[in-house]
């Protein structure tokens, strides 16, 4: 180690007897974060469910509905990086608890919105309350639990963060369908208040010690180019991907992560976020692992739901519950990875759970078919489930381990801001595929319709099943016509995600990370990792 720099001082781990935490304190830990981090995860998708029910309820356009959703998504992502690095400075206990605070408030006052305007500004508070608490929830780990126990910890966040979504949407369905679509702010609510208890109880602070002032700039700069990156990718496909908002924001994205990469190499001292360290094959290579593994997961989901809906005549609640094999799989396999990967590596692991969600998603685009239904497609959607999840814990403990302990706050956000990235892309992505396979498809089936008719129904396959009801004899050719092209879209979504499963493997495969570095990595020893290659 380099002797003319002093070593950074790790962070202190509290518990209530100033001691380490013993192991049932440590379960107690591992839960209340998991509550948290189920919570926030929970309300990203959970209001998807209740799209028309809001729509009629405030006499909202569809693109207000949809503002409604992604706002939270919007503001979740662009905070979580300077507030992940403010909670190493004040403390992360208090971060967390603040983060609770604000979300549990802002989800009742959601629940309560009486217009589109209250609704949007108390999601607008969710998304900054869900910003201190996701990077804290696994910064908890990181700096609490014992290096021995980490893996296995890290295990049980992943699959919260990967399998929570569908169990979310399970438990949304589940209260739209015997209550009101104002009960989904229930779930999260009660999720806050059993966490904020533990939290509170048993959670211990942990904080960095800096001389350094913070990097408010690195901050700044940071949030606007997420915004604009978001923003591009949430609204493009609803406002075309030319449209002059489109095109201003991707501008401002990109050139605010130019000059965000720009400062940060230029500021040496208490940078928000050492660029340098992507140099770092765990850095590097965990980071594209969760881009690409969340980013088809989630453009899965696109293509699923429709599927289960327009095409199998499913209702929201039984297509959630069709989903939650994946997610069992997912959660089963991420609590599995850390063995895994002491076993045969961390590179190891990572390649084949890419490989087995790449075969997954070969499996649903050989086999899926409208008279088989469900069943041609289940194979699938357990290799995925199981490939993601062996996949997912090695890589967010590669991102956490590239980075010192004192840091994990801002390599817990990194770790989100790449899952965010990853979703927002692959629902984009893999939805536009979908839909460009869907109308080549269709136009060639759609003989003798009449002209209106056939236009509604090449806007998409739910268009289509709404306007057969009015076309007479046709009705039964433009519905066949439509779910035979979902599923040529489908199939055209589904190998252009084999392709990127592909190449990531391949790149995993010769510059994935090795064993897991100790998470308690100073400065120096960081830098002298670059040095060497």
């Amino acid at each position: 180690m380099s002797t003319n720099q002093p070593a950074q001082e790790p962070a202190a781990v509290a518990s209530g007897e100033g001691g380490a935490p013993d192991a049932r304190q440590l379960r107690t830990i591992l839960i209340a974060v998991s509550m948290a981090l189920m919570a926030v995860i929970a309300s990203v998708s959970g209001l998807n469910v209740a799209q028309t029910h809001m729509a009629v309820e405030f006499g909202a356009s569809q693109s207000t509905v949809l503002w409604i959703i992604n706002v939270y998504t919007l503001a979740l992502a662009a905070l979580l990086l300077p507030l992940g690095a403010i909670g190493d400075r004040l403390g992360r206990k208090p971060m967390l608890i603040a983060g609770l605070g604000i979300f549990g408030v802002a989800n009742v006052v959601a629940g309560l919105a009486p217009t589109t305007e209250v609704m949007i500004a108390a999601r607008v508070a969710s998304g900054i309350g869900a910003a201190m608490i996701m990077p804290i929830t696994l910064a908890v780990i990181t700096s609490t639990f014992p290096e021995e126990q980490r893996g296995k910890a890290i295990g049980v966040w992943t699959g919260v963060a990967g399998g929570g979504g569908v169990l979310g949407m399970f438990l949304s369905a589940l209260l739209v369908d015997v209550a009101d679509w104002r009960w989904l702010f229930v779930l999260p609510v009660a999720l806050v208040i059993v966490a904020l208890g533990m939290t509170l109880k048993s959670v211990p602070n942990s904080r960095e010690r800096s001389a350094h002032s913070f990097d408010t700039m690195g901050a700044l700069v940071s949030t606007v180019a997420v915004i604009g990156l978001i923003f591009v990718l949430q609204e493009g496909p609803e406002r075309g991907w030319a449209a002059p908002a489109t095109l201003i924001s991707l501008a401002v994205g990109l050139i605010a992560g130019i000059g965000f990469v720009a400062w940060e190499l230029h500021r040496r001292d208490a940078s928000l976020l050492e660029v340098r360290l992507f140099r770092e094959r765990g850095l590097a290579g965990g980071s594209l692992t969760l881009l690409v593994v969340f980013g088809v997961q989630a453009g899965i989901a696109v293509v699923l739901f429709p599927f289960f809906q327009a095409v199998l005549g499913w209702s929201g609640l039984l297509s959630t519950v069709a989903m939650m094999p994946m997610a069992v799989m997912m959660m089963t396999t991420s609590g599995l990875a850390p063995k895994m990967a002491a076993r045969i590596g961390s590179r190891s692991t990572m390649a084949v759970g890419i490989a087995l969600a790449g075969v997954g998603l070969a499996l649903m685009a050989l086999f899926v078919s409208l008279e088989g239904g469900y069943l041609t497609i289940l194979p699938g959607m357990l290799a995925m489930g199981i490939g993601m999840g062996l996949s997912m814990t090695p890589s967010t403990e590669a991102i956490t381990s590239s980075l010192p302990r004192d840091k994990q706050g801002v390599a817990s956000a990194l770790n989100d801001i790449t899952r965010e990235f990853g979703t927002a892309l692959g629902v984009a992505m893999l939805g536009a595929l979908l839909s460009a396979g869907y109308r080549s498809a269709i136009d060639n089936r759609l003989h003798g319709v009449p002209q209106g008719a056939a236009d509604t129904a090449r806007e998409g396959i739910a268009n289509a099943v709404e306007v057969s009801g009015s076309t007479g004899s046709h009705t039964q050719q433009i519905v066949h016509a439509a779910q035979q092209s979902f599923i040529d879209g489908w199939q055209q979504a589904m190998w252009a995600g084999v392709a990127v499963m592909g190449a990531l493997f391949l790149y995993i495969a010769l510059r994935g990370p090795k064993n897991p570095a100790p998470a308690a990595v100073d400065e120096a020893e960081a830098a002298e990792t670059i040095a060497a290659g």
